[in-house]
């Protein structure tokens, strides 16, 4: 049920129009009209999937997974939609600790009107931004604190969201690329052996590639390929 109420407090408009009329405050302490909050609402419904793809593990499992299929050799096996429906789910698996203690520290006040939605927002991000800063390399927070013409603050936690959440995509590219790197090695070899065969046998007219991706599949079933990968990808947001 905590769950299920992030959901529908991230995503349903029309619940937060019902109950967040009344408790958005403006910074003068005057009320808010409904107008204010649709705008809140909208803007929120539209970043979702920046959200989504941006301050998640989406963009290192959608990257990885990518990487896989091309050092396979399959092109469209797994097709995009299986592999961004295992990323989605997957991202929903890691991030739902994280999913939960946001429902209690920010979702929970809203709805006992305790805080409004501005209040709620800021303090949901806490949870998520120190996801963020537990897998951010410390050279890429430089990149942009020196950018953003940002004081070198105390901590990471001081620093801004503007800052961290680029620091953490690029951070996750680069990871992203470092585990597609070693995935290509072993499959890469049997590419190279299989060519090197054939050429010295003279099958000129035969492509390799048509030997050796039966053979990498074959090692990558009998190996257990998607259990190891799958898991190893979940140790890594440990």
């Amino acid at each position: 049920m905590k769950r299920l109420g992030l959901i529908l407090w991230l995503g349903a408009p029309t619940r937060l129009l019902a109950q967040g009329a009344g408790r958005l405050t403006l910074p003068s302490g005057a009320s808010s009209d409904l107008s204010w909050t649709v705008v809140v609402i909208l803007t929120l419904v539209t970043l979702l999937p920046a959200i989504l793809i941006s301050m998640t593990p989406f963009v290192r499992l959608l990257v990885v997974f990518h990487f896989l299929r091309q050092a396979l050799g399959t092109q469209t096996a797994p097709s995009n939609q299986v592999l961004i429906g295992l990323s989605l789910f997957l991202t929903y698996f890691i991030m739902q600790p994280v999913g939960a203690l946001m429902y209690q520290q920010a979702v929970v006040p809203y709805n006992q009107g305790h805080m409004d939605i501005t209040q709620a927002l800021t303090t949901a991000s806490g949870p998520l931004e120190n996801f963020m800063l537990h897998f951010t390399r410390e050279q890429d927070l430089a990149l942009f604190v020196e950018a953003a013409h940002v004081p070198r603050p105390r901590t990471a936690a001081d620093l801004p969201m503007r800052v961290v959440i680029p620091a953490y995509i690029v951070s996750e590219l680069q990871t992203g690329f470092q585990i597609g790197v070693v995935l290509f090695l072993p499959f890469l070899a049997i590419d190279l052996v299989v060519a090197s065969i054939t050429t010295s046998v003279g099958m000129m007219q035969l492509p390799p590639v048509v030997i050796s991706t039966p053979l990498k599949l074959l090692v990558f079933v009998a190996a257990g390929g998607w259990h190891l990968l799958v898991g190893s990808l979940l140790h890594s947001f440990a």
